[in-house]
Order: structure tokens, then sequence, then C-alpha cells
């Protein structure tokens, strides 16, 4: 199976590297030419155009960030539509809305993807997961098929919006150790064994809030956060119920982030 792959930012790149070191014949494109290089030097091919890396893959694989990047890279001038074959299968891993193809979000983040153990959801035909299964496989220890094309993607935004619930229970806590005098990294000991216990707070300076991050790093994650939130809330609009927690993580993220100063 020949594999292109479009979007090589913090997780894409890991993943991407992985298939190449699995063995598969690996083709890549992304707007940045640092990550290309990367790639190219480990064996990957180099394309000028998504449409390239349609023509070469029988499984194209997509990481970019959000919905309209999605809609550019496969339906847009020289996007992947124009070069893929009729039997090419499109997974597109990115946190998007449920209706934009075999649907593959991935939790984990970069260390999961170092680690090759991401969690893949996966809606579409059985048979079709069976086939990418091996290309999977390379970044994740656990895929799982949900159902039909599109809800992947619903479970995805779920689960999105408890890692960012999660981040402003952790913010807060943060706020009020701080306050208290109260030794943050200690409490987070406690709160690991006990009933607050959740994977944002385990990996807040790992993961999340990293102290060596410089701003334009933190802004830049900032933006992916709140974009992927952003789904969420358009499908609870659509199903006619409100999400109050997931609105006010949104609204808090730069906070959280520590793009803004708090008092």
């Amino acid at each position: 199976m020949k594999i292109g792959f479009i979007g090589l930012g913090t997780i894409g790149k890991q993943m991407a590297t992985n298939i190449v070191g699995a063995g598969f014949d690996v083709m890549v494109y992304d707007l940045r030419q640092e990550p290309l290089t990367v790639l190219s030097e480990l064996g990957a091919k180099i394309a000028r155009s998504p449409a390239e890396v349609g023509e070469h893959g029988d499984l194209i694989a997509i990481t970019v960030v959000d919905d309209s990047q999605v809609e550019a890279v496969v339906n847009g001038p020289q996007g992947v539509f124009e070069g893929a074959r009729p039997d090419s299968i499109v997974a597109i891993h990115s946190t998007i809305s449920p209706e934009t193809l075999l649907d593959a979000p991935v939790s984990g983040g970069r260390k999961g993807a170092e680690n090759r153990d991401l969690c893949y959801m996966v809606g579409g035909e059985k048979e079709i997961l069976e086939r990418c299964r091996p290309v999977f496989a390379t970044s994740g220890s656990h895929i799982f098929h949900i159902g039909d094309l599109g809800t992947a993607s619903i479970i995805k935004i779920i689960q999105q919006s408890v890692v960012c619930i999660n981040m402003l229970a952790a913010h807060e806590a943060e706020m009020l150790c701080d306050k208290s005098g109260i030794d943050f990294s200690r409490f987070l000991e406690i709160l690991h064994v006990s009933s607050g216990q959740s994977f944002a707070s385990d990996n807040w300076f790992e993961r999340f809030k990293r102290p060596q991050d410089s701003m334009p790093v933190r802004q830049q994650r900032t933006v992916v956060f709140k974009k992927s939130l952003s789904p969420a809330l358009e499908l609870a609009e659509r199903l006619g119920i409100c999400l109050p927690g997931a609105a006010l993580a949104q609204k808090q993220l730069s906070e959280i982030m520590g793009v803004v100063a708090t008092d």
C-alpha cells in the first residue's frame, strides 16, 4: 500500500515518520519546508501539491487543523480529489464536523504519536478500516471502529469537549493553589490518585501548559484548542442542546494557556 500524507504539524509529522519507519512508500505534503526536509531525509517522497499526493497514495491521510483546511486540501484547486483514483482511501485524522470522509480522528498528542500509543476512532466501512489498520498501527495501539462514516468524528469532538473542560478545571485548581500558598505540583500528585484525576491534570506541565513553551507556541496551541471545540458547539446547536461547560472552556482558553495575564 502506497501512502500519501498531508499535514506535518506536531502530531502529523510524527505519524508520517512512524509510517516511513515501518517501510511504507510515503509521499508527504505541507506548506512548510522544515518538516518536508526532515521527512525527505528519512526517505519520504515530497509532493508539490495535494493532487500529487492523491495520485501517489492508495491511502491518503490528512492531519490538518480544521474543516476549512480539510476542504481546501481535498476539494480545492490542485486538491487530493484531482489526483486520487476512484479506489483510493482518504482518512481524515483532524478534529472536524462529522459531515466532512473514512473519518479517523486521533487522540494522544505528539507524545502519543512518539510512543505509538495514539487512539484511533474510525467511522466508515469496516473492510476499509482493515485495509488501513497496518498503517494506523504504526502510530496507534488503540484502534476503535465506531460505526458509519461520521460517527468517529462525533466521538472525537465529544472527547475534545471533555479534555478542554478538564483543562479548565486544572487551570482553576492551579489558581486556587497559587493563591492559597499550596504547591500545585504536590497537589497534582494527590489529584492523580483521587477522584478528581484526569488526563489533563496528569499531563498539565508536560503536554498542556508547558513552562518552557514560548508565547507564540502557546498562542498557536490556544488557536488549535479553540478551533477543536467549535465542531462540538456547532453540533450541539444543530441538536438543540446547550453545552455551557464547553462554551466556557473555549472562552477561557487564552487564560488557561497563559496567553493573557490573570490577577
